[in-house]
Formats: C-alpha cells, structure tokens, sequence
C-alpha cells in the first residue's frame, strides 16, 4: 500500500473540504476503498493521496429513526443496525432484508448504509491487482470484459462502454421503495444516484465534495421483498438480486447485478397492474422483465435467474 495522508472529519464540512482535494476519497467501514487501495487497483492519478475517515463524524450520521411516517437512516448507520432495526422490519421490511443479506456478519457490522450505495463495481477487470488491466473506467481506452471473461456481467448490455454490474445489494431494495439520498448538497432520487462515467472509477453521481448524509425512505403501507442469488449467499456479492414493493396498484420492483446501474424492471411492473399475485402472473412478469436482453458471450445463464428473481420478489408480497 502506497503512502496517504490520513484525516479525520469531526463535521461534515471537515469532511467535504478535504474531500474537494485532489485524489482524495471517504471512507467509513472501510470494506470498500482500502481494498482497492491494498491491491492497488487504481492507477497513479487515480490512488488516493488522502483517506477522509467520516466514522468520526459519528454519531451524529448514525440513527435509524421514524418521523412522521417517513424511515430517515443515517449514512452511517451499520448494515447489521439495519437488518435488525424492528422499525426498518416493520414497515420496509425488503430494505431489512437487503441489509441481512449483504456480505458476512463481520463485515456488516462494519460496513454502513452510505457505503454499500456508493461502493466501486466488482468487475475482476477493475480490481486486478497492480492495475494490470488499464480499463476503460480508469482511463484506459477498452473495457476488457466485453472482449474476455464477462460470466457476471451486464445482461442489459454497456454504459459509456462499459459492462460491470452494479453491485449493492441495499441499492435496489431503495430504488423499490423510492427512497431519497440526500446529501451535504442535494437529494437526490434513489434511481438516479447511480451512473457509470467514463474513465473515472465512481459509480455514484456524487460530486468530489459531496457526500451521502442521511437515507430517506417514504411512508408504505404495502409489502416489499428482497431477493438474492449468489454462489455463497453468506458473504457473496450478489450474482443477481432484486427488491419489489407492492402497495396495490403502486408496483416497484428493481434488479441489481444485472447491469452497470440498478435496473428497473418497468415491464414487470406493468404486466402486474390489475393482476392477482400468483404463480403464473409471477412467472410472467419474470419473462417480462428479461425481455429486453442484451447478452454477452458468457452470461446467457444470468437470464433465467433473473426471471426467477423477479418471480420470488413479487410472490414474497403476496
């Protein structure tokens, strides 16, 4: 690991300040970032020069907290805060289960809210130790998945030429239930936190000094679910997952996994308006949502899941 300077943020704006430095990154459990800087994942104009530890911030970012209907959670409000919180359960019960079901206990019980919706793609690509693929997201001109391994990559094909999956598990549960990311400067709707900019490693439409300072999810008296298909299902990151909120005719269902952002399925939504959830609806709305494919050479396979992940999402809100 290269040399950094190390600073720890008592406010948010300690913490922006440092963030508006060059090469400067935030950090709060740490599961993330300090990877990629241990395997020096990112080129030199790339690596981080500083790490800005908002932990220190905390507690002030740390509640989970119900207000007139609407679930305020604090960006860095541990994921195994979450999956145990009886308000979250109660009532955004797909958004507990998303955070039970992220990564291993351990790291749950590190890892926040804020960090999972800002976390880097998976791409092994990407992560190669020593930046031995220059991929198009850091600068280099190709996206090498497209031309190699791309078994769990993007079944709904490229953006800005490139075909990693978004890999949050807590992202799409938020996109279900239309939730709002604000932030030290905006807030922002859940399904537009998310972007895949060219030749930079970010996977988040945050702007250098901007961070993530509270989740806020709306009143819901329906049901939601969370779904999750991956090769460990206790530490894994998901090969495809996907979170539906069903209030009567206001029908949410999001995939994850399967493209470079979290991937609404608005042609499974539509095929449920008016309808009972069954098994055959279910089934259809699972074909509906994979009908507009674009597969790679090696990831056909991720298709079928994701019909069955959308079918499991929409019967667990029966």
């Amino acid at each position: 690991m290269k040399t950094f300077k190390h600073v720890d943020a008592h406010t948010i704006q300690e913490a922006v300040s440092a963030l508006a430095e060059k090469n400067a990154y935030a950090n709060a459990g740490g599961t993330d970032i300090i990877g990629l800087m241990r395997k020096a994942a990112l080129p030199d104009d790339m690596y981080p020069k500083s790490i800005v530890n908002l932990k220190s911030i905390s507690p002030s970012l740390d509640y989970i907290k119900e207000e007139s209907g609407v679930l305020k959670i604090g960006a860095l409000t541990r994921l195994e805060d979450i999956a145990k919180s009886n308000v979250v359960k109660t009532r955004w019960l797909g958004l507990a289960e998303a955070a039970h079901k992220t990564a291993s206990p351990h790291l749950r019980e590190s890892g926040t809210i804020g960090g999972n919706i800002c976390q880097h793609n998976r791409c092994w690509y990407f992560w190669k130790a020593g930046n031995r693929f220059d991929c198009i997201r850091k600068g280099g001109g190709l996206c090498y998945a497209l031309v190699g391994n791309n078994r769990y990559h993007s079944i709904f094909g490229a953006i800005s030429g490139c075909v990693a999956v978004n890999p949050s598990d807590t992202a799409p549960a938020l996109v279900a239930l239309n939730a709002t990311v604000k932030t030290n400067k905006r807030d922002i709707a859940a399904e537009d936190f998310w972007t895949v900019p060219m030749m930079q490693p970010k996977s988040t439409v945050l702007d250098d000094d901007e961070i993530v300072t509270e989740i806020q999810v709306p009143a819901f008296s329906g049901k939601s679910s969370f779904v999750k298909f991956a090769l460990r299902s206790s530490i894994d990151f998901p090969i495809v997952n996907c979170a539906a909120a069903i209030d009567g005719g206001n029908i949410r269902i999001c995939l994850n996994a399967v493209y470079g952002i979290p991937k609404r399925a608005t042609e499974a939504e539509d095929f449920m308006k008016g309808k009972t959830i069954n098994e055959d609806n279910a089934e259809s709305a699972g074909d509906a949502a994979v009908r507009a494919v674009t597969v790679l050479p090696n990831n056909k396979w991720k298709v079928q899941i994701a019909k069955v992940m959308v079918k499991r999402a929409i019967l667990a809100c029966a």
